[in-house]
């Protein structure tokens, strides 16, 4: 007996690569008949075109996010032993990329509206080893761009932005990975903009950085054979990039798609508040673009997280958590953190749930998600 389909699927990325199938088709079939595959021509394109629409002058790519960030740091000059404030509530790649360039992760505590790192909270963990901050702009939603470079100029410290959940987020005037030394970026497939498979890219407006990036990723080879770093191979190949140049411009109607799906959903879910269903907080306005959409389930709901999750699943409504477990509560990292450590990404990943949004998400299925939520509240 075959399963039966979601009523409402977490992510629905065919409802975005039918429209342009031809166009990815024609891309792809261009690469193979050139031949054309590594550190090529469509590479080039992908890599000018997207620091361009993020508002800086260069892009790197490379294999994925996670090394966007690990060879990032190492192309900022960040050594061995040198400390890195990292959220305790990122995905752990964060933490991983840190640890792969040899610095030491130290976490702090995120707002518990927002879910962003905590900037006063990051205030009291800078030593005379902290040499960079890692602002994740989570959830679609960037870190505020004023209080990230107040507290970095406070600080002496380097921005390195992690947003590999914020193509073209913008907020304050800035968009995301403008605002630092450098930023990272993830083109996962479910990622607002996508690829189909792994890939990432180091944005920069520092020549100096971008070239030293395309050494890293090159085995630590600026030219063919000639290794002066001790690189690795790590490079966003041209199929891919290919697929992304095509995808590239439907990026801002796709994230327009999902600003007016967050919308409905906020309107829907206002009455559900006083019952304990608490939208994240936007405090970017337009500028977010919701990656993901989450709320919390606080404790004056009738019923908790994993309850509903469990019901609406039932109900054939996919949902995520997004992170169940916060870095320092992970079983390979105890070592940065206590259990209470961060008591605000602790609740968080108790309560928090993932609703589906994509380009394409219906007001009707948004209905059917809201109304299964409040009938499981008994509403």
């Amino acid at each position: 007996m075959s399963k039966r389909p979601p009523k409402v699927p977490f992510v629905n990325l065919s409802l975005q690569h039918q429209p342009i199938q031809s166009q990815i088709a024609e891309a792809i079939r261009k690469i193979i008949e050139e031949g054309d595959f590594i550190l090529g021509q469509a590479l080039a394109e992908f890599e000018t075109a997207f620091a361009a629409a993020s508002g800086v002058k260069y892009g790197v790519g490379v294999a994925c996010g996670t090394d966007a960030i690990a060879l990032g740091l190492q192309a900022c000059g960040i050594n061995p032993g040198d400390e890195i404030i990292i959220p305790a509530n990122t995905f752990i790649a964060t933490a991983i990329a840190v640890i792969q360039a040899k610095a030491i992760p130290i976490l702090v505590d995120c707002d518990p509206e927002t879910a962003l790192i905590d900037l006063t909270a990051a205030s009291t963990a800078v030593t005379s080893k902290t040499k960079a901050i890692i602002p994740v702009h989570l959830y679609g939603q960037m870190v505020s761009p004023g209080q990230l470079l107040d507290f970095a100029n406070r600080h002496d410290l380097i921005i390195f932005e992690d947003a590999a959940q914020a193509h073209l987020a913008h907020r304050e005037g800035y968009r995301a990975g403008s605002i630092g030394k450098a930023a990272a970026f993830s083109f996962y497939p479910s990622k607002n903009l996508g690829s189909f498979g792994d890939g990432g890219m180091l944005i920069t407006n520092d020549a100096e950085l971008a070239d030293k990036m395309r050494t890293l990723r090159n085995y630590g080879a600026p030219s063919k054979y000639l290794h002066t770093d001790i690189g690795t191979n790590s490079r966003l190949d041209n199929l891919q990039a290919a697929v992304l140049n095509v995808k590239l411009p439907y990026l801002e109607k796709w994230n327009r798609d999902r600003t007016a799906a967050a919308q409905y959903y906020d309107t829907l879910l206002e009455p559900l508040k006083h019952k304990g269903i608490v939208p994240i907080a936007n405090h970017s306005n337009s500028g977010h673009i919701y990656h993901l959409y989450v709320i919390q389930i606080t404790e004056k709901s009738s019923i908790d997280r994993n309850t509903l999750q469990e019901k609406l699943a039932q109900d054939g409504i996919q949902t995520g958590i997004h992170y169940p477990v916060p870095c320092h509560l992970q079983p390979a990292y105890q070592n940065l953190g206590n259990r209470g450590d961060f008591p605000h990404a602790e609740i968080l990943c108790q309560q928090i749930l993932s609703l589906p949004i994509y380009p394409g998400l219906s007001n009707t299925q948004i209905e059917d998600v809201v109304g299964a939520i409040a009938l499981s509240l008994n509403c």
